[in-house]
Parts: C-alpha cells; sequence; structure tokens
C-alpha cells in the first residue's frame, strides 16, 4: 500500500501544471471531445506507468537499500529542480490529423516518457517488491491531475494557483530529496 499511495501523491503533484495537463486542456479545446482524448491519456499513461514500475522493479533485484534511498532521493531532486527551472513550450500537435484517440494517445505516450514522473514511479517501484501497486497509484495520480485540466481547460488555470502549486511541491520535492540524499550517505 505504501508504494500504491507514494506514487499516487507523487506523480499527482508532480504532475500539476506540467506539460501533460496542458496538452490534454489543448486536446479538449481543440476537438471538443473528451472522451477519446480520457482514453488516449488513459492508455498512454498505464503504458508508462507499468514501463517504469517494471523497470524499477528490475532494479530493486540488483541493488542494496541505501543506493535505492540515494536513487529515489534523485528522482525528487531532479524533479524538484524541473518544477522550478524554466519549460519550453509544449507542442500542441495542431498539425497531428490522426484524430482525437490517437494525438492523445501518441502525443501523450511521448510526452510523459522519460519525464519526472517516469523516474519518479521508477525509484518508488525499485523500493518495493510490489510494483504493480506503485505503477497503480501512479497511473491513478497522473489521471486525477490531468482528468480537471480536460474538463475546466484553460479555466484550471483561473481557478487554481498553478504557479505557486509548482514552486511549493518542487521546493518539498527538493528538501525530501536531499533529507533522503543525506540519509543515504549516513550524514542525517
Amino acid at each position: 500500500m505504501d508504494a500504491f499511495l507514494t506514487s499516487l501523491f507523487a506523480l499527482l503533484l508532480a504532475e500539476m501544471g506540467d506539460r501533460p495537463q496542458i496538452l490534454c486542456a489543448a486536446l479538449a479545446i481543440r476537438y471538443g471531445r473528451l472522451t477519446p482524448i480520457i482514453l488516449g491519456l488513459g492508455l498512454a499513461t498505464l503504458l508508462n506507468c507499468l514501463i517504469s514500475a517494471f523497470a524499477g522493479s528490475m532494479v530493486n533485484q540488483w541493488i542494496s537499500e541505501e543506493p535505492l534511498r540515494l536513487f529515489y532521493a534523485l528522482s525528487l531532486l531532479l524533479a524538484g529542480i524541473g518544477m522550478l527551472a524554466w519549460r519550453r513550450p509544449v507542442d500542441l500537435l495542431e498539425n497531428w490529423t490522426i484524430g482525437p484517440f490517437w494525438t492523445s494517445f501518441l502525443g501523450l505516450f511521448i510526452l510523459q516518457f522519460g519525464d519526472k514522473g517516469q523516474f519518479i514511479l521508477a525509484a518508488t517501484a525499485a523500493r518495493t517488491d510490489a510494483w504493480a501497486f506503485a505503477a497503480a497509484g501512479g497511473w491513478i495520480g497522473v489521471m486525477l491531475a490531468c482528468i480537471p485540466a480536460l474538463i475546466f481547460q484553460e479555466k484550471l488555470a483561473q481557478m487554481i494557483p498553478i504557479k505557486p502549486i509548482r514552486y511549493t511541491v518542487g521546493g518539498l520535492f527538493l528538501l525530501i530529496g536531499m533529507a533522503l540524499a543525506l540519509s543515504a550517505w549516513g550524514i542525517l
């Protein structure tokens, strides 16, 4: 249950105001139909979560607890830096003409692949034997972050203070990551 809840909350927070949310809102505005976009988002996110959690479970078998804690700390530190740093603009896939499902599925799969959420999820799964629970929690976390963007679209930015949330979560990730790193090195 720890892997499920950790990945759920970490990915929910990591995706707030991030590029997948922005792309989801743009696709909802463009197509006006939510069902194929939600299905594309769900499948793309599920595949990415399964890939990263399974990869993390492979790491679990190769290294001991202290390096795993350091790996998790590094994933949080990099996520924190990513949330505080400048982001390049999101390609809104305006030239893609393959329909709402395929555009959302392929666009979001590519956008999420190698993103900070995938590393957090891999590091979470690496620390447990329950990689499927980590994948499920991560999937639900991303879906909970992105579905409001589909429903509220550009109004979401007016309803929720995105920048303060990103800065707060980024700082929180940095603090937790630094504490875990110091603990892994035996300093704390």
